[in-house]
């Protein structure tokens, strides 16, 4: 088995292969990887102003820009989401993330006075987004965040790389989002643990078996503030323009595509334990979900996540 592993989008990536003869080198397959997240990070990452996203961002109301195909491939990805979910999911909700304390210019965890919310509001909405041949354009001073599906998709990409060098049994994972193919030295398939939402400490809650699919979980029990009693998460409703209420803790998708677990285990999360299972159901996703109780946890699955979960051979 080879593997290697390194620091990417603020967290790290590792990657785990067969080894097999005829197969480039470790060190070859991972001088591609790298360069597939360095390719992302410039495009697309809120962390660093040089980015192809964050020049965007800058760009007052108004105002079109250029953008490499893959970015453009994002807000499409991103719109579909936002009108299947009435516009509680939304690439835009930036600004009041930073508002609320919890993004990359949040200066403290706070809740907002409603002046200052309804003035944040006006720059939030997919709709002020328009794409016009290869520029994205806004129509007021929006700013895309797009770390709900960017590690996802990168994690597409690796698996698309790794398939054309002729490596076909891999477990490819970049900030937690994660793809799997074919199997072990052992031939057993390959195990992912899911975690069970504690304050305290981390506890695999169930070993779910994965071949040819994306996993992604999305939780709110990681970052969160509490003021007066009440717990204010940093999964935001776009429509509300406040964090979420509910008591889904947390959200497992499984999709053949990393990008789509990664949007739809956020989109879930925000939707909540009834309109999410609902709307999981109704799109036929694989979802996992951890309920918060007064006594504890509690988790339900569906049957597409359980047809999934079992490691048996895709038809990819």
């Amino acid at each position: 088995m080879e593997s290697f592993s390194g620091p990417t989008m603020g967290s790290t990536y590792s990657i785990k292969y067969l080894r097999q003869d005829g197969l480039p080198s470790s060190a070859d397959v991972q001088v591609q990887v790298e360069k597939i997240l360095a390719e992302v990070d410039q495009q697309m990452s809120t962390y660093r102003s040089d980015s192809d996203i964050e020049r965007f961002n800058d760009l007052p109301a108004n105002r079109c820009q250029h953008m490499p195909a893959p970015v453009l491939k994002l807000i499409r990805v991103g719109e579909q989401l936002s009108e299947q979910s009435e516009g509680s999911y939304d690439l835009t909700v930036e600004p009041l993330l930073n508002l609320w304390g919890f993004g990359p210019q949040a200066r403290e965890e706070k809740v907002p006075d409603a002046q200052a919310l309804a003035q944040v509001r006006q720059r939030i909405g997919y709709q002020h987004l328009r794409i016009e041949r290869d520029q994205l354009c806004k129509d007021a001073a929006v700013e895309v965040d797009f770390n709900s599906i960017a590690a996802g998709y990168a994690v597409d990409r690796i698996a698309a790389k790794l398939e054309a060098m002729g490596i076909h049994n891999y477990l490819a994972e970049a900030t937690g989002e994660l793809k799997a193919a074919g199997r072990k030295l052992d031939g057993s398939p390959w195990r992912i643990a899911l975690e069970e939402p504690r304050d305290d400490q981390r506890v695999a809650q169930r070993i779910i078996n994965i071949d040819g699919y994306g996993v992604s979980t999305s939780g709110d029990y990681r970052h969160y503030f509490e003021k007066d009693g009440k717990r204010y998460s940093h999964t935001f409703d776009a429509r509300t323009g406040a964090p979420v209420s509910h008591t889904l803790a947390s959200v497992t998708v499984i999709d053949p595509s990393a990008m789509m677990a990664d949007g739809l285990s956020t989109l879930l999360l925000i939707l909540g334990p009834v309109r999410g299972w609902d709307y999981a159901e109704k799109h036929d996703i694989g979802a996992f979900f951890v309920i918060r109780t007064d006594s504890g946890f509690v988790t339900r699955t569906n049957q597409a996540f359980e047809r999934l979960s079992t490691g048996k051979p895709s038809d990819h």
